[in-house]
């Protein structure tokens, strides 16, 4: 971690405020290691029972080492660590390349009636993020992405985006930008002919975009007539706007974007729904000044807000009230809500790292996620 001297506070917040937050949110991760378990491995919250639910390991770690390659806490792990970490995630890994949670059954998920779309949904989400994981402790050899090959073939890619329930754009942004992620990867380490196809398939993807973004919202979605639609397709344009990122293609109508993300109230929400349009708006801000001072104080009050959220034990919770359950995962391990987890904590830490990099640009260095998804940040 590289910290300069402190520049001037933004309103309520200051570097001093952010720098504590993300101490104690650092030490709070570092309580939930694992008993008997190599450093590193993580319980994805205080409640959470290793030895009933050891498959729940997975995203308390995954969502963890992201957490602390994002903070430059991962940097105490020596290289042993790192070896068995590397074999403790691929410990989920099935022979096409998918990382699963244990203990996850057919009877247990459910997305729209569809259990093959079910699988993949999940699939998708899991294997990305354990990928990132992996490539934030530099493990990501030996890189077995076997599913990922037959979207290289044009007419399966066009198909599986034609495809998508556009009804619902927060899932299948998820979707999206998860095949985009494995797609990179092949694009950066296959060999050079899958390589090729990857980068073309990428551009394809791309292509598809364009045709479909909503031009009234700027967003990738099927109908945005109430508020919560509008949300929701904002939360999913959060994934799909990577790819323009990491790509270098101009955004289409993104200040239209950045005049919905203002309007709303910079209150805290949801760790996802906190994230999201901090993430739309510190990211556009690199290529358009377009309204930066309005970006800039909208910003600082989310930061105030979400500070505001840390549990006294330094973790983060995801919303209030209600039950936790794992993405997609209706019957299988709960938890209560408001209670610090990884993935909060890691949401909740990300979209402070996100504001900090907009407000203080040279103070501090954030790890931000090389893959596109959650975690990731344009240069």
């Amino acid at each position: 971690m590289t910290v300069t001297a402190e520049p001037l506070a933004r309103g309520a917040v200051s570097p001093a405020a952010v720098e504590g937050a993300v101490g104690r949110a650092e030490r709070w991760i570092w309580s939930m290691q694992a008993p008997g378990r190599t450093k590193g491995i993580f319980r994805f919250s205080a409640q959470h029972d290793p030895m009933a639910w050891p498959g729940v390991l997975l995203p308390g770690t995954y969502n963890a080492l992201c957490c602390l390659a994002l903070t430059g806490g991962v940097d105490g792990l020596d290289a042993d660590a790192r070896r068995l970490l590397g074999v403790f995630l691929r410990g989920f890994q099935r022979d096409d390349g998918v990382f699963r949670i244990t203990g996850m059954h057919d009877e247990d998920v459910h997305k729209n009636g569809d259990q093959a779309e079910t699988w993949r949904y999940i699939d998708f989400h899991v294997t990305n993020y354990t990928l990132g994981a992996l490539e934030a402790i530099d493990a990501l050899d030996p890189l077995r992405l076997d599913f990922v090959r037959p979207y290289l073939d044009s007419e399966t890619l066009d198909g599986w985006l034609a495809s998508r329930d556009m009804g619902e754009p927060w899932q299948e942004g998820n979707s999206v930008v998860n095949l985009a992620s494995f797609l990179l990867l092949l694009r950066d380490h296959g060999a050079a002919a899958e390589a090729g196809a990857a980068g073309a398939a990428l551009e394809r993807m791309l292509d598809w975009h364009d045709a479909t973004q909503d031009p009234a919202t700027g967003f990738w979605v099927d109908g945005a007539s109430t508020d919560e639609a509008r949300l929701h397709a904002m939360a999913g344009a959060t994934h799909n706007l990577h790819l323009y990122y990491r790509l270098g293609r101009p955004v289409p109508r993104a200040r239209v974007m950045t005049d919905y993300c203002l309007s709303l109230d910079p209150a805290a929400s949801t760790a996802c729904l906190d994230v999201d349009p901090v993430d739309i708006l510190a990211a556009l801000t690199r290529f358009d000044d377009y309204r930066r001072a309005d970006i800039e104080g909208w910003l600082a009050r989310k930061l105030e807000a979400v500070l505001a959220r840390q549990n006294e034990d330094g973790g983060f919770g995801d919303a209030t009230d209600g039950t936790l359950r794992l993405d997609g995962w209706v019957r299988g391990y709960a938890e209560p809500q408001g209670i610090s987890n990884t993935f909060a904590t890691w949401f909740r830490v990300l979209t402070i790292a996100h504001i900090a990099r907009l407000l203080w640009p040279d103070w501090r260095r954030w790890g931000f996620r090389r893959m596109v998804g959650i975690g990731y940040a344009p240069e």
